[in-house]
């Protein structure tokens, strides 16, 4: 087994509301991103919701397509969250916004009720 045809990043990404962390990782048949802020994670499609909420974590996950696939964290924030943990939900969270909208609310200092 060889490492060299893997790789992974990991940055702080400076947002209006805050600094968050940016990671990617890719290998030869894949890869997956997310950004990681103190109460949760912007994920992509890799993450499962479900077992976040089992674990009470705050996740969104966006999904790509073949024309726009997400190789970078910075690819998260044009995308459309797809899917919540109910945590997630609970910080205001909802399908649809943007993952640079979905960010703002993991980054707020206020927690916003379902």
């Amino acid at each position: 087994m060889s490492i060299s045809q893997l790789s992974s990043s990991h940055r702080v990404m400076k947002l209006p509301f805050g600094d968050v962390l940016g990671c990617s990782y890719r290998w030869p048949q894949g890869q997956y991103c997310a950004v990681h802020t103190d109460k949760g994670i912007l994920g992509c499609g890799l993450y499962d919701c479900q077992i976040a909420t089992k674990f009470g974590m705050a996740v969104a996950i966006a999904r790509g397509t073949p024309e726009h696939p997400l190789f970078e964290p910075e690819d998260l924030l044009n995308a459309r969250i797809a899917e919540v943990s109910d945590s997630a939900a609970a910080l205001g969270i909802r399908t649809g916004m943007s993952g640079l909208e979905a960010l703002q609310h993991f980054c707020s200092q206020e927690t916003v009720s379902k």
